[in-house]
């Protein structure tokens, strides 16, 4: 009987100890984004909050869910487009749960799950779409995967954040050809915008060529504008180009200088004593016109004795 009391003593102490550690293996703390999917005897029975909880042990379960947004790679892939070009794709897509029950209980492995589909997805929307569009519209893409995906995860309790597609690699002869084909629409652009320039000079050009039309002043005040501002330069010859209006200024000279000589009267001449008078040069016999006689050049009646036309300012040949 002595011997019996101390093995039962020690079975109740290993009992205790045993009652203990199952009590506190059931005492579990989530943290304030984690949520805890409940089971009891394999049956869901509710969802547990942030804190500490109580799980019975050998009959409850507990699965933790981690409410923060996730990220997923999509790893590179190769995808032909819709006018036949293979290019490299990648991209990331972020989401999270909103019902941790479903995402426990509907699906084995979610974030598997949605990476998975969304590369499908992302292999779909590109694979209908042309280079073009694929290389500006890269927001709408993202925003048509993201709404297949939506489609399909909303039942696993997952809500799609957003979707990203971080590179499009295309073959090096594509970017050669569209490196030229960028560059053959800049050269449209610098020929149409020098044309739009040279229409407009033209235009203004004609404008100020009808201005100084009409004012011969302006027209002059250019020409000495133009003859200063090359003269600025020492090393610079002028040529001065004279109108058409000018070709009869030789006559015009020679009329006035005749002019000059039969209007000029005797001038007195002195050489320190005696004034003298000098006399005009003896004048040409006067040769008599045939009555009627007209310029060659204008058809116009000239005077007796003449020699040139009053007129036109042109020589007469006797």
């Amino acid at each position: 009987m002595e011997n019996v009391l101390p093995c039962l003593i020690g079975i109740a102490g290993v009992a205790a100890f045993i009652l203990m550690m199952l009590v506190l293996s059931g005492i579990k703390l989530l943290y304030q984004y984690e949520r805890g999917v409940m089971f009891t005897l394999g049956k869901y029975t509710g969802t547990r909050g942030p804190g500490l909880t109580i799980v019975v042990p050998i009959f409850q379960s507990m699965r933790r869910v981690d409410m923060r947004v996730k990220t997923a790679d999509i790893p590179r892939q190769e995808v032909i487009t819709k006018d036949n070009i293979p290019l490299l794709t990648n991209a990331v897509v972020y989401f999270r749960v909103i019902n941790p029950a479903d995402a426990i209980i509907k699906i084995e492995d979610y974030v598997f799950a949605v990476r998975q589909y969304t590369q499908a997805a992302l292999r779909d929307v590109i694979g209908n779409a042309e280079l073009d569009f694929v290389l500006t519209e890269r927001e709408m893409i993202a925003k048509g995967i993201k709404e297949i995906v939506d489609s399909e995860t909303a039942g696993w309790g997952v809500d799609l954040e957003a979707i990203k597609i971080q590179e499009i690699e295309l073959p090096a002869e594509m970017k050669r050809a569209m490196a030229k084909q960028a560059e053959a629409e800049r050269e449209r652009r610098a020929v149409i915008i020098a044309s739009k320039g040279e229409l407009s000079a033209s235009q203004n050009l004609m404008k100020a060529a009808d201005y100084l039309s009409r004012y011969p002043g302006a027209l002059h005040l250019r020409t000495l504008q133009t003859i200063r501002d090359i003269a600025a330069d020492p090393s610079e010859k002028i040529v001065v180009v004279l109108p058409s209006t000018m070709e009869s200024l030789p006559n015009a000279v020679a009329r006035a200088a005749s002019a000059a000589l039969e209007k000029e009267p005797a001038r007195e001449q002195t050489d320190g004593t005696t004034p003298a008078l000098v006399t005009p040069p003896p004048a040409e016999p006067a040769v008599e016109q045939e009555p009627g006689r007209r310029c060659p050049q204008c058809n116009a009646e000239i005077r007796p004795n003449a020699t040139y036309c009053a007129k036109c300012g042109g020589a007469l040949v006797d």
